[in-house]
């Protein structure tokens, strides 16, 4: 045997055996992921990396400037603005969470359901997306938590009774052409029921869109969630987070500009890293395509 391998090898027109190419990780994927990911670890342990107590008040302080002592300065209560910034990664990342997880997971089911009914069902749905698309999606969230009350619980049940539509409409319209392939016709011919199509063949396959927007959206939530926590009607003082944060120092941006500004860097470095972690994936699935 072992002369018969040695005599394949010498032969002339023997050739090795292609390889095959490593596929690499978007850079935008990368960099998207890294700062995610930093962006869980600082809001699990806030303690960790604040070097004060964000709700200390320290009156011989207040308004300073950035010094050593306190880098992203103090507010207006004398509390260390960039002890503050860091704990209000724990509240911001659960908007982020919260906010959009109900509404991925009921407009995707529902989407799929819509999508592979079809038909009435499906021209039924168009018409309720189109009238909800009608309205700012802003002034509505607003609407609904100025009649539920301010706050958190009240915030996150806004977007999702507006939220999902923009995910099942995505989902219906991938499973309306996954529907049509050959494999799903297959397990129609074989017998399986609707719900065993849809949800072990169809959703696999059509789900995709809806979690690339799913991340874009979290970047969203967070804005939206920062937007409410300005107007006083998401996270409540003296809460750490952003919007209350930048709410908090709209009257001394020509004193104390330090009290809204680092705070909103926050909020544009963590929607980045969110906004280059749907791009990393779609380029990526795009690339398996």
């Amino acid at each position: 045997m072992s002369e018969v391998l040695a005599t394949a090898a010498t032969r002339p027109d023997a050739r090795p055996a292609p390889r095959r190419k490593s596929r690499r990780l978007p850079g935008t994927l990368v960099a998207g992921g890294l700062i995610v990911a930093a962006s869980f670890l600082v809001a699990v342990a806030p303690s960790l990396f604040a070097p004060y107590d964000p709700l200390a008040f320290d009156y011989m302080a207040i308004t300073q400037g950035p010094t050593l002592a306190h880098p992203f300065g103090t507010d207006n209560f004398g509390r260390d603005v960039l002890s503050r910034v860091i704990h209000a990664y724990r509240i911001d990342m659960q908007i982020a969470v919260f906010a959009t997880l109900g509404p991925f997971v009921i407009g995707t089911l529902i989407g799929a359901l819509v999508g592979y009914a079809g038909g009435l069902t499906e021209a039924l749905f168009g018409r309720l997306v189109d009238a909800a698309v009608t309205f700012p999606f802003l002034v509505l969230v607003i609407a609904i938590v100025a009649v539920l009350g301010p706050g958190l619980g009240n915030m996150y049940v806004a977007i999702g009774v507006v939220g999902w539509v923009f995910y099942a409409k995505l989902v219906a319209a991938e499973v309306s052409v996954q529907k049509r392939l050959d494999y799903a016709d297959a397990g129609r011919v074989m017998g399986y029921t609707p719900a065993r199509i849809v949800f072990r063949h169809l959703l696999p396959n059509a789900i995709t869109p809806a979690v690339v927007y799913w991340m874009t959206d979290m970047a969203l939530a967070i804005l939206l969630g920062s937007s409410l926590g300005y107007l006083g009607l998401g996270a409540q003082p003296p809460a750490a987070e952003w919007g209350v944060q930048i709410a908090d120092g709209k009257n001394y941006l020509s004193t104390a500009w330090w009290i809204s500004v680092f705070p909103g860097f926050a909020i544009v470095l963590t929607g980045l890293g969110f906004s280059l972690v749907g791009d990393g994936l779609a380029e990526l699935l795009r690339a398996k395509q």
